[in-house]
Formats: structure tokens, sequence, C-alpha cells
């Protein structure tokens, strides 16, 4: 489905108590939350626990299926739709970076690889282990409703207590966190080029607002992520622009213009350089 525009979501969709975190069942869903079913972006991050449902989740240009017991994480500035059945058992958790930021100095959500924007977006259950989610669930949930006193603290310990279990099943070797100057230079690089990609498209610009040179910025990034600066850079742009093309109704001219470049010619050039496709072709391949 394209839109002429992308409505964005708050969690003041669910609750409007200007809540950090929400959660609930996933029965009836849709029906409660009509606008989820439709394409649409959101500044909060998800979790959806599948037990036992039926549908489709749409996330940027992938597309999962509601088969077996897993998790699904939706990032913010995804572009998703949830296509899910009035009956669906398992749950739905919905929080911000500033339930963790309001009380962490450093935001603890970095360490975690699956939420990373390169990530992939699920994570399969075993059925011991979606047997040990079902119990925590529904403490973790008992808790929410009940909002007894300390109740958010009590609520993001439960949250990092499932945070940390997903990142055991997506990373079974254990993760490192590592807070050397290098990495955290590395995320405030990555958090600037989220904000400014659209006006700023030259590792220069980003390494005069971190303080280093630009050869200084490309060195750590090969050594931290083994890609450039630049490199970092033009796979934000992609992805914003792949997201536009497939869910959006805009000219490859409108897209161009929202993405900052001068001209409909130089970016369907970068476009095609950086994914061997035009943006008219691949419009053309993302709605077959």
């Amino acid at each position: 489905m394209q839109l002429s525009e992308i409505p964005v979501h708050s969690l003041g969709l669910f609750s409007d108590d200007n809540s950090h975190f929400w959660m609930d069942n996933l029965m009836n869903l849709l029906q409660r939350f009509p606008q989820l079913e439709y394409p649409h972006r959101q500044d909060f991050f998800m979790l959806l626990f599948i037990d036992d449902a039926e549908g489709e989740i749409s996330i940027d240009n992938q597309k999962i299926r509601m088969d077996n017991a897993k998790v699904i994480v939706i990032k913010p500035r995804c572009i998703s739709s949830i296509d899910i059945n009035s009956k669906a058992k398992g749950k739905i958790i919905c929080f911000t970076e500033d339930f963790f930021s309001l009380r962490y100095n450093n935001n603890i959500l970095d360490q975690f690889s699956f939420l990373h924007d390169t990530s992939k977006v699920f994570i399969r259950l075993s059925e011991e282990e979606k047997n040990k989610w079902m119990y925590l669930l529904e403490i973790f949930f008992k808790e929410f409703r009940l909002h007894r006193r300390e109740s958010v603290k009590v609520l993001r310990s439960y949250l990092n207590i499932l945070l940390f279990d997903l990142e055991r099943l997506y990373d079974p070797l254990g993760f490192v966190v590592s807070n050397s100057p290098k990495q955290q230079k590395i995320k405030e690089f990555e958090k600037l080029i989220e904000k400014d990609f659209k006006l700023k498209k030259m590792p220069a610009a980003y390494a005069d607002l971190l303080n280093v040179t630009p050869n200084y910025l490309n060195k750590i990034c090969k050594e931290v992520t083994n890609y450039t600066a630049g490199d970092l850079i033009r796979k934000r742009i992609v992805i914003e622009a792949q997201r536009l093309i497939h869910f959006t109704n805009y000219s490859i001219n409108e897209i161009a213009d929202q993405l900052g470049f001068e001209n409909a010619s130089y970016f369907v050039t970068f476009f095609k350089r950086q994914t061997s496709k035009t943006p008219e072709q691949f419009r053309r391949l993302s709605n077959q």
C-alpha cells in the first residue's frame, strides 16, 4: 500500500498518560488500534511476542509470517504494518528510548545488538524458551496493570531481563560491552547521521561536529564497524530512500527533494550506484 504521507505514531496511540512504556495482550489488537494495520512510522521500540497467531508483519521491505513462536522487533523510524488475527495469543511491549535514558547516564540500549538498525527483525524461540517467556511476561503484565509503588523501576527491570535474554538468543556467544572512546565516538556519529543525513552527506561535516579530523573518523569507523564513514552515511540515505520509494506515492523528484539532493538526476545516479537498480526499478520490483 502506497501513501501520500506516512503517519508517525507515538505511545499516545495506546495511552493518553504521556507514559514511556505500555504493554498488552495481542488479542483484538487491530480492532483496538486499527492504525497499526497501515504503513506507519513510530517513535518508540516495539516487541511482539508471538505465541499463537496468524498473519504477517511488514517492516520496511521485509515480511515476517506469524508461524512458530518468535519475538519480532520493530525499531523507531522503520515503516511497518501489522496484519494479525483477532484471536492471536501473545504480548505487545512498547517503550521509548527515554524509558532507559531517564535512569541511566549512558543509554544501555546501545549494548543490545538486536536493537541496532542493521540487525534482523525477529528471533525464533524454542518450546522451552517460549514457555519461559510466557511465564515472565505474565508477571511483567501483572506489574504493569497494578501500578504499584515504584512500578516504573520494576517494569524497567523486567524489560531489562527480557532484553538480555533476547541478546543471548540473538548472539549466543555473548556480547562484550565496549565503552572505549572509539566506540562512544562511533555512537555519537551514528546519532548525528540519524539527525542530519538529509542535510549533511559528507564525512567532513560530521567530523567537524565530533571535533575530530575526517581521516580519524574514517579510521575508527573502519576499525569498529568495518565500514568507512562515507559508507555509514550512504547506507542511512539508501534505507530512507527505499522506504519512501516503496511505501509512498511520491515522485522520484519529490523523494530526491525530501532527501536533500540537488536534483533528481543526482539522486538516481546515487541510488543506482548503491543498489544496482534505479529508483523506478526498485519501486516496480518491491511492489510486485
